[in-house]
């Protein structure tokens, strides 16, 4: 269900040379090893196969396109067939330590109710997605008067299957109003490096393109 492009980043933990995310590599961690995990939208199973191999975690996924579930099952990963906006109510509380939800909130109808569960089925959950307050964006929207387009999202608006977009600002007010513990929080830019910790929050949502968050209740 994960709906953003990739960024190139060559590695070889799961046997052969991928491409993964730059979200991977703060989302491994974040994560404890030999902790369970159940990734939430995993697309083709590439995350839960990295942290497996690198992490030796217990990893479940479930994920909405077929597709999708064929290619994690051909890794030899268990993922089942799902829809977060639907199906994550059958998960018992507490199921896991870590639910992760890496690039999918935006997709998902309800997503509020969606944080809501993965804080009830996880001890802790980790959230990441595409600032749509970047300065790439802003500038688009000002300057030509149309949708933006990003490496990161690169559909345009009648293609997308990103439904509610949001800005680092936006999900840290979500967070506060759903009195949602913030333990982590990282900004990534438009090449992958971290903006600094000490920046403030108008930074971040100006300058950071994504953003990875390790919440719990």
């Amino acid at each position: 269900m994960s709906v953003v492009a990739e960024k190139p980043v060559l590695g070889t933990e799961i046997g052969r040379p991928v491409r993964r995310r730059v979200d991977f590599d703060v989302v491994r961690e974040l994560v404890a090893p030999g902790s369970r995990i159940l990734d939430v939208g995993c697309g083709d199973g590439a995350l839960m196969a990295l942290l497996e191999a690198t992490h030796g975690v217990r990893a479940s996924g479930i994920e909405l396109s077929q597709g999708g579930v064929n290619e994690a099952v051909a890794l030899g990963l268990s993922v089942i067939q799902g829809d977060a906006d639907e199906d994550l109510s059958d998960y018992p509380d507490r199921a896991f330590d870590y639910v992760i939800l890496s690039q999918t909130l935006q997709a998902t109808r309800d997503p509020r109710a969606v944080l809501e569960n993965l804080l009830r089925i996880g001890e802790r959950c980790v959230v990441s997605f595409p600032n749509f307050g970047f300065w790439k964006m802003r500038l688009q929207l000002l300057a030509q008067g149309r949708m933006p387009r990003t490496g990161l999202l690169p559909d345009p608006w009648w293609a997308t299957k990103n439904i509610h977009f949001c800005t680092i600002r936006d999900f840290v007010e979500l967070c506060e109003e759903m009195g949602v513990e913030v333990e982590r929080a990282i900004a990534l830019n438009t090449w992958g490096q971290r903006i600094p910790f000490t920046a403030p929050w108008w930074f971040w949502n100006l300058f950071g393109e994504q953003a990875v968050f390790l919440l719990r209740r």
